[in-house]
């Protein structure tokens, strides 16, 4: 806070003027407009009742330590945006997780987590499988419920389908009348994290890329 006093004919006038944040930088740039004012000031003093000379020292170290802090200020903000503003500082989180978001999931033999969305109105749920050329592979009845469930990969005669990447989607019905088809979240390993045009992009395990932005969930790796 600055406190400016102007005497004139033995006349007093006090003006206060607190700085906003948005402004504190302007404040450490103004120095010599300060000096000045304190010159302005010292000119049109009642010479009958001067100042005393004390007065001036507070404002000048007054506006000497809102400079510094000001420029304190500045430091630890750049501080900060170098060390934890960049997305890079973020990547290295992301490596060893399992993260949860509509895109395709590798199965190499292991059951895959599927998590289903369903229309309100649904009273059956059917989840629909297509392999990596877009075929469907596997129609079957699941529970009504957007509860995760673990999609084996197993074949009619129980025997594993082949390792690839399989995309899941949940037709809902009602009455045998389908509702919607809406694409289901699973979990995928993220073995590389890359920053691109600003945003974070993941490599999944299987060579999908998904924005980080896009991801629902995060788990440990199992």
């Amino acid at each position: 806070m600055i406190t400016e006093t102007t005497q004139s004919n033995g006349t007093n006038t006090s003006a206060t003027n607190t700085s906003s944040s948005s402004k504190a930088p302007q404040i450490a740039t103004d120095f010599e407009t300060f000096l000045r004012m304190l010159t302005v000031q010292a000119q049109n003093q009642d010479p009958l009742e001067p100042l005393d000379s004390s007065e001036y020292a507070a404002q000048l170290a007054q506006f000497s330590m809102v400079e510094q802090q000001t420029k304190t200020n500045q430091t630890l903000e750049a501080l900060v945006n170098k060390l934890g503003g960049n997305p890079i500082a973020e990547l290295s989180n992301w490596i060893g997780k399992e993260a949860r978001a509509v895109a395709p999931a590798n199965y190499t033999g292991h059951p895959v987590t599927v998590s289903p969305s369903l229309h309100a109105e649904a009273t059956e749920a059917v989840l629909v499988v297509s392999n990596a050329e877009g075929t469907v592979v596997e129609r079957k009845s699941i529970p009504v419920s957007t509860t995760p469930f673990e999609w084996t990969g197993l074949d009619e005669s129980g025997t594993a389908r082949p390792s690839g990447l399989y995309s899941f989607a949940v037709e809902s019905r009602k009455d045998g009348t389908v509702l919607s088809q809406q694409a289901a979240a699973v979990y995928n390993d993220v073995i590389e994290a890359q920053v691109q045009n600003g945003e974070v992009t993941l490599i999944l395990e299987g060579g999908q890329a998904i924005l980080a932005s896009k991801v629902t969930a995060v788990r440990a790796q199992e």
